[in-house]
């Protein structure tokens, strides 16, 4: 299905991308679809220092993401405002599950890990994971890889206790990821840099 853009969109692109070229002219030289996540996580944000704040794979990483998003891939949010954000997708969000509440207790963690370890159990291997929220979520997930084995985590959560860090801990592991450096990030911007993908028409 074609995606209409609203020509306040068009407009805004516009200005953003003359915006980068202007300060960040290395931006105009990235790979496809790592500058459609960077423009749309601008986009989101109005902040053009993610050009040099946001960290991505490689476009084959990217490349195989879309592909695998097109196929069904399932989606796993880490709270409710990331899954809304996520637009041509359901997502699998269990922060508000009561059970999330029950194993949080069992196991002495957050409800926002324990959201993500039963969503991370119903979506099984191959999942793109979106945690712009909870840097708890994020390092359940790390933890939790060899189980969860997820095809691409975008991991920007926002804040300044544990977001650097468990951004730091994504890069370190290893799993394909779309990260930032900094405590900047939050709901808006995860779920834009999974619409970024979700937008692409990729061939393979």
């Amino acid at each position: 299905m074609t995606r209409t853009v609203h020509p306040i969109e068009q407009e805004s692109y516009a200005i953003l991308r003359r915006l980068l070229a202007q300060r960040h002219p290395g931006a105009v030289a990235r790979t496809p679809l790592a500058r459609a996540v960077l423009e749309r996580v601008v986009h989101a944000s109005a902040d053009l220092e993610y050009a040099e704040d946001l960290v991505l794979p490689s476009e084959s990483v990217l490349e195989d993401a879309v592909v695998a998003l097109r196929a069904g891939a399932p989606v796993v949010a880490d709270v409710a405002m990331v899954a809304a954000g996520i637009t041509r997708r359901r997502s699998l969000c269990h922060i508000t599950d009561p059970r999330a509440v029950d194993l949080a207790a069992e196991l002495g963690v957050t409800r926002s890990a324990a959201a993500m370890r039963l969503a991370a159990e119903e979506a099984g291997p191959g999942a793109v994971y979106v945690v712009g929220c909870a840097p708890t979520a994020l390092f359940e997930l790390i933890d939790g890889a060899e189980r969860y084995r997820p095809l691409l985590v975008l991991g920007l959560p926002v804040g300044f206790v544990g977001a650097v860090e468990s951004k730091q801990a994504l890069r370190e592991s290893g799993l394909p990821a779309v990260s930032n450096r900094s405590g900047k990030g939050g709901s808006a911007v995860a779920a834009a840099g999974l619409n970024a993908l979700l937008y692409q028409e990729v061939d393979k």
